[in-house]
């Protein structure tokens, strides 16, 4: 019971966290993209999660095995960071620059989308500790079992 829980769980911030070092990397990839097919520069990605969520894959299962309980993380959106700003930078030669050549960069910055990136790599890889744990786990009860 408590197993496949955990297992549930672990999955699902595995995936969670793949999401979230995909959305980095795309906000890293624009870093210097002034124009995009909506207008304006790149903006910022983030990642929206909450906990379990019966929409979940195998969430009957889980609830069954679980007395009910959801567990696990489930991914709400990937939205536009909308809270920080973009900044000018003086550049004339720049095909996107405007009438007194200034250009609008996105609002993406480095430092946070490596502290983003840490985060999201130490929470996958602590999901992956508890998966490894969780299989030694269900080895040794197959073990004692069949003694």
């Amino acid at each position: 019971m408590g197993l496949i829980r955990a297992l549930a769980s672990s999955a699902s911030g595995l995936a969670a966290q793949r999401v979230r070092m995909d959305v980095v990397s795309s906000n890293v990839a624009n870093i210097e993209t002034t124009s995009t097919p909506e207008g304006g520069p790149y903006q910022r990605k983030v990642v929206r999660f909450a906990s379990g969520d019966p929409a979940m894959p195998f969430s009957n299962m889980i609830r069954r095995f679980t007395g009910g309980a959801d567990t696990g993380v489930v991914l709400t959106q990937v939205g536009v960071d909308e809270e920080s700003q973009g900044r000018s930078v003086y550049d004339p030669a720049h095909p996107d620059a405007d009438g007194e050549g200034f250009v609008a960069m996105p609002n993406v910055d480095m430092v946070q989308e490596m502290t983003d990136l840490t985060s999201a790599n130490r929470s996958y890889q602590a999901n992956v500790t508890v998966l490894n744990a969780v299989k030694q786990m269900a080895l040794r009860a197959l073990d004692i079992s069949s003694r």
